[in-house]
């Protein structure tokens, strides 16, 4: 069939892609690295915001941690309790003013509790831009959106808890996003 058409068969056979097919192929191609990028950004981003979550998760720890480790200072009523008036926004202020508590030195009940707001504070500004900490007796329920408030209900037999926030971009205030029991109630 192509005997006598010869010359158009050859032309067909070796005619290739269209420069339409082409410019499909490399739009489809841009698609997929765009979507790839976007997705890349995004897991970046969610990855960071997990490493903040665990960072203050450890502090929140370390700080209740501190707070069992000082029975006597736990034990105090609550409005003399250096921990329950703890109350920290890196946008107020100085960092808490820490006292010498280190080694072998003998410390008292508060100048302990001292060293350890003073140690938590420092870790707050270092690590979280916009952050607040506060510890206090709290037993209100979280929002409907599951976000606990700052506020604390202050009742005798509520749970010792702290709370942790920061600020995340775009954000303008610091949202509490940890809330770590230390005790339970009446203690």
């Amino acid at each position: 069939m192509c005997a006598a058409v010869r010359v158009a068969c050859a032309i067909r056979a070796e005619a290739g892609f269209t420069l339409a097919e082409v410019l499909v192929a490399l739009f489809v191609v841009a698609l997929g690295i765009a979507g790839a990028a976007g997705v890349q950004a995004t897991a970046l981003r969610a990855g960071q915001a997990a490493a903040r979550m665990a960072d203050g998760v450890q502090l929140a720890a370390a700080l209740a941690e501190r707070m069992r480790a000082n029975p006597a200072a736990m034990a105090l009523a609550d409005d003399a309790n250096p921990y329950l008036q703890f109350d920290y926004d890196t946008d107020a202020g100085a960092a808490q003013p820490g006292s010498g508590c280190y080694g072998d030195t003998d410390c008292d009940a508060g100048q302990l509790a001292g060293f350890d707001l003073a140690e938590t504070t420092h870790a707050l500004r270092s690590r979280f831009a916009g952050g607040r900490i506060l510890a206090c007796r709290d037993a209100s329920a979280p929002a409907a959106s599951g976000a606990s408030p700052w506020s604390c209900s202050g009742d005798a037999s509520a749970p010792v808890v702290i709370k942790l926030g920061w600020r995340e971009p775009g954000e303008s205030a610091a949202l509490p996003r940890v809330l770590l029991p230390v005790t339970g109630g009446g203690i």
